[in-house]
């Protein structure tokens, strides 16, 4: 693995998981949002990834082919959470049924606070494998002086 895999892996990383940091970003912001376009409250989106080997060059196909190839991160799919909405008894409210109860988003804000700090820190990570990559060029840069 050259010094550009450890850049392109990180890098794959660092726009995974600013997607991840969207979601999340949505998820606080339509918390209480209890009508959408698609009818309902709001519901909350996840996202999944993988790990997928960089394909381009023949060369690059035949280390995939014997695992030598480093894989880059990507997001499969987003997908709404398929946990119910929660119903809180609010006569009072516009979107109050027959029964006095508002169907609100299925957004816990722990949960997002915890997958944000997680994507932060996921994030600092990528970013210290660039800084380090970086170095070590500089490094092997300085040795063939």
């Amino acid at each position: 693995m050259d010094m550009f895999d450890a850049l392109h892996i990180s890098s794959s990383g660092l726009s995974a998981q600013r997607l991840r940091m969207n979601l999340i970003s949505a998820n606080l912001a339509n918390a209480n949002t209890t009508r959408t376009p698609e009818g309902g409250p709001y519901r909350r989106k996840e996202v999944v990834f993988e790990a997928r080997p960089r394909a381009g060059s023949f060369r690059e196909m035949l280390r995939a082919r014997h695992g030598l190839q480093p894989a880059e991160v990507r997001a499969v799919k987003v997908f709404d959470d398929p946990r119910p909405p929660v119903s809180k008894f609010d006569p009072g409210h516009p979107d109050a049924d027959a029964l006095g109860y508002v169907r609100l988003p299925n957004v816990n804000m722990m949960e997002e606070m915890v997958n944000m700090i997680s994507a932060t820190r996921s994030y600092e990570a990528n970013v210290t494998a660039i800084k380090a990559a970086k170095e070590m060029a500089l490094k092997a840069l300085e040795i063939g002086k």
